[in-house]
């Protein structure tokens, strides 16, 4: 019975200005992120793939915290496997130094290079091209950890990734309470386990998963809750059904508590202030949800009456409240 081996290409690295480490990676395997990604916060994060060990992710970890270095986890790993030549590896340490193997019975073409605070690594690649345009990406990309990472598997499918195709994809980045809540270092825990274009689905999720769970927008974007942008809210929070008044622009109680509950029940309470701005992306946001709102309704055929002019952020059951609702712009 012959061995199941995937081909795959990852890039695993170190952001020093924000203490984040991460891994993203591409296969042509169903859920690739089941297996290949390994991190934690303070400690370092790897890559197994190839015929992948994935004793190496927790036992590799094990070592990083205890504070041993890239280099020495890739030889102790190695060194110790007797399968180590079907094997490749990348590492990363707390401190950013970088350590790669490409066994030497991996399938063609297999290899790695390694930089300042990252490792690349493919095997059944088109080519050496992949992993080199990945590294150069990830070197020459600004932004943060995961546009980086994103960036540099992009790079690497441009030059043809793994030549037998595409199929899931994953980017995995830790760092000190950057969980929901602060209650894990899973700062960004996203994957795609079948699609027919994963980096690209990877990339969308990302921006979803960027909206509601994390907080990286400038503050010096956010727009004071007044004039046209407040009016422009309480049009969208109406057509939604959150919102019962007129736009007027003047941002009152009730506008201040429909906004409130659209924001919870959208799971943004991340984004919610209280100082009576907003971030420009809520707004664009609700403007999108809003125009769909409006779409769906010249599609759908109302099944009850009135239905369809209270919105999902409308009370449930009920008479319906018996005023216009805000018009569509």
């Amino acid at each position: 019975m012959s061995v199941p081996r995937f081909g795959t290409f990852s890039i695993v690295a170190y952001d020093r200005a924000h203490a984040s480490w991460g891994v993203a990676v591409q296969s042509k395997f169903i859920s690739v992120g089941s297996v290949v990604p390994w991190a934690r916060a303070n400690v370092g994060a790897l890559a197994t793939q190839a015929f992948a060990n994935v004793r190496y992710g927790p036992e590799g970890l094990r070592m990083l915290a205890k504070g041993r270095s890239a280099g020495d986890v890739v030889r102790s790993l190695t060194g110790a496997d007797p399968g180590k030549d079907e094997r490749q590896l990348g590492v990363v340490d707390r401190r950013g130094e970088a350590a790669a193997f490409t066994g030497s019975k991996c399938m063609d073409w297999a290899g790695h290079e390694t930089g300042d605070g990252f490792a690349c690594q493919g095997n059944i690649l088109f080519g050496s091209a992949v992993v080199q345009a990945m590294a150069r990406t990830y070197e020459r990309t600004p932004g943060d950890l995961p546009e980086r990472l994103m960036a540099a598997l992009s790079a690497g499918q441009r030059e043809g990734g793994d030549r037998r195709g595409m199929q899931s994809a994953a980017l995995l980045i830790v760092r000190e309470k950057g969980g929901y809540d602060e209650g894990s270092d899973r700062y960004v825990d996203i994957r795609v386990d079948d699609h027919p274009a994963p980096i690209e689905e990877l990339k969308r999720i990302f921006r979803l998963y960027d909206l509601t769970m994390l907080s990286r927008e400038d503050p010096a974007t956010l727009l004071p809750i007044e004039g046209d942008v407040a009016k422009s809210l309480q049009h969208d929070l109406g057509v939604l059904g959150y919102y019962l008044g007129r736009p007027s622009g003047a941002w009152d109680e009730p506008s201040r508590a429909a906004f409130q509950k659209f924001v919870h029940e959208n799971n943004f309470e991340n984004k919610l202030r209280t100082d009576d701005k907003v971030w420009p992306s809520i707004v664009r946001y609700l403007a999108e949800t809003a125009q769909a709102e409006v779409a769906r309704r010249t599609r759908t055929a109302p099944i009850q009456p009135h239905a369809l002019e209270r919105g999902p952020g409308a009370e449930p059951g009920g008479k319906p409240s018996g005023k216009k609702p805000a018009p569509s712009k």
